[in-house]
Formats: structure tokens, sequence, C-alpha cells
């Protein structure tokens, strides 16, 4: 965290710029075992203490990762549905298949694969909508 602003640039010297936060992560590729170091940036209009703006910086990459998922997987981005109720709608509606296909313990594979053998078969299809969501 960096609370002493005074080496920036005029040029950034955002108005309401409170935090600059950066963090620092080692990563480990599972698949290809390789390790790197990536640095991230951030910027805040709130006065934040270190514990603080991680906690902010772990909840803004969980978003990240469900709107990830949720591209991958159903392509959301390139819904046509832009008016009315209809975006809200399928949104949630996606995001119910998606809970259903990660809580589904019946097959070992992706969602996206799981994605498609519930559009082709029957009895999958029936057995994750009978399983409901489970409520924590």
């Amino acid at each position: 965290m960096l609370v002493n602003k005074s080496w920036l640039n005029n040029k950034y010297q955002w108005v309401g710029l409170k935090s600059i936060i950066k963090v620092t992560s080692d990563v480990h590729e599972k698949t290809t075992g390789k390790e790197t170091t990536e640095t991230r940036w951030y910027i805040s209009s709130l006065d934040l203490n270190a514990e603080q703006a991680l906690s902010s910086v772990r909840h803004h990459w969980q978003v990240e990762s469900m709107h990830w998922v949720l591209e991958m997987t159903f392509r959301e981005d390139e819904s046509r549905f832009r008016k009315g109720r209809g975006p809200l709608a399928f949104n949630v509606m996606r995001k119910i298949a998606m809970t259903l296909f990660k809580q589904d313990q019946t097959k070992r594979a992706s969602i996206v694969a799981k994605k498609k053998m519930a559009g082709l078969d029957d009895e999958y299809r029936s057995t994750l909508l009978e399983s409901g969501i489970k409520m924590r």
C-alpha cells in the first residue's frame, strides 16, 4: 500500500485518489509446472488499510472469475438480449445452470462438457434439474 502519493506526476493526481495498491502474486501453473511472479496495481477512492485492500482485490477477482466462466460457458458477451427484462432473466438462468453444473457430482467433466451433455441427454438433464440448488 502506498500512502505517500507525492511522487506521482501531477498528470496522475486523480481527484479523490486515496489508495494505490500493489499486489504481487507467485503463480504456479499446475499443467506446465511453470512459476511466475505477477504484479498488479489498483487505485481506489477509498482510504484502505492493507487488509481491506487485499480483501477488495480478492473480491474483485472472484467476480471476474465468475464472469469468465459465464463467458466461456455461455458466451454471455454475445447475447442478443439487450432490452427489457430479458438480459437480467437470462443472466439469472445462466447462473442457476452454472450452479447446477458445479454442484453435479455424477459426471467428472468441465462445465462446458456438462452443458453439452445436458442438451443431448434427457436423463442427465432431469438429474440436474431434480437436484435443485442446495442452500448453504
